[in-house]
């Protein structure tokens, strides 16, 4: 998960009218506001004039501390949740133990391509509402960089996904495709969810048809396996949109975890959503327990 966990929630109604109420307050737009707070303006100590605005930006970093911020930059938390979930519904299912690392490590590559893809693609509006944790949108990282280890992920992702086998392999990489298009396409409207429903549907036939070295030994899997991974994508949804509510709505999105916020509150929407996803998990553990995938 993007956030440090549930005290990082508060009562959405009140954050979206301290939100508005800052707005309101301010003779300046989001953009604006950025700007100011991020430069200023330099002066010729010559001529005495103006040289124009100067960025107060902290410059990118290298070493250990840049691998480290490039890490974070790959959404880590969603990247070992999403990753830990496949690998014990692998296990679950009967996978041999060089599988289940196998598993383990296609998922890992695959969750921080996407974080990276977020947050390149989020540059902009995450500096312009000065999110914390966005190396990338602060300047502590290069966007250079981050594109540079996202094709270098790609191109590990996609030996690493075909040697579970061409069905398999393929089934993982369209799901990693469909979360790419849900970072630019569907995210600000009612239909955010549909991008991570099929993203996650897809993922029974990853784990069903998979097997060491491409030999693809399986079956389809069972529809009532794939309807609940699909239901869990939404879950997982609305609990990443929960710590993203107030930068919703100061651009105006309606997307399912703004409308959902908005109707009950993040507080009350964030133990909803926790039971909900738990209820999902178990089902999917009993049903791959009694009959595999």
């Amino acid at each position: 998960m993007g956030a440090t966990g549930a005290d990082a929630v508060v009562d959405t109604a009140g954050m979206l009218r301290l939100a508005r109420s800052r707005r309101a307050a301010s003779p300046t737009t989001g953009a604006g506001t950025a700007a100011d707070t991020s430069t200023n303006t330099s002066t010729d100590t010559l001529t005495g004039t103006s040289t124009g605005p100067v960025s107060h930006r902290p410059g990118p970093v290298g070493g250990l501390r840049g691998l480290r911020l490039l890490v974070r930059a790959g959404h880590p938390r969603l990247a070992v949740l999403s990753a830990a979930a496949l690998t014990v519904a692998a296990a679950l299912s009967g996978r041999e133990p060089r599988e289940v690392g196998l598993v383990l490590a296609t998922a890992l590559v695959g969750g921080l391509v996407l974080g990276w893809h977020n947050d390149l693609v989020d540059r902009q509006r995450d500096l312009r509402h000065h999110l914390p944790g966005k190396p990338v949108a602060d300047g502590r990282l290069d966007p250079g960089t981050v594109w540079f280890a996202l094709a270098c992920g790609v191109l590990l992702l996609v030996p690493l996904a075909v040697t579970h086998g061409i069905t398999a392999g393929s089934a993982y990489l369209v799901a990693v495709l469909v979360g790419v298009l849900g970072n630019v396409l569907l995210r600000q409207g009612f239909l955010s969810w549909v991008t991570w429903a099929a993203s996650y549907a897809l993922l029974p036939t990853f784990l069903s048809y998979g097997g060491w070295g491409g030999q693809a030994l399986g079956d389809p899997p069972r529809v009532l396996v794939t309807v609940l991974a699909a239901l869990g994508g939404i879950g997982v949804h609305v609990l990443t949109g929960l710590f993203g509510l107030v930068p919703e709505d100061a651009d105006g999105w309606r997307s399912l975890p703004m409308r959902l916020g908005r109707r009950i509150g993040s507080s009350r929407l964030l133990a909803a959503t926790v039971a909900y996803l738990g209820v999902v998990v178990t089902a999917i553990a009993l049903v791959t327990l009694s009959g595999g995938l």
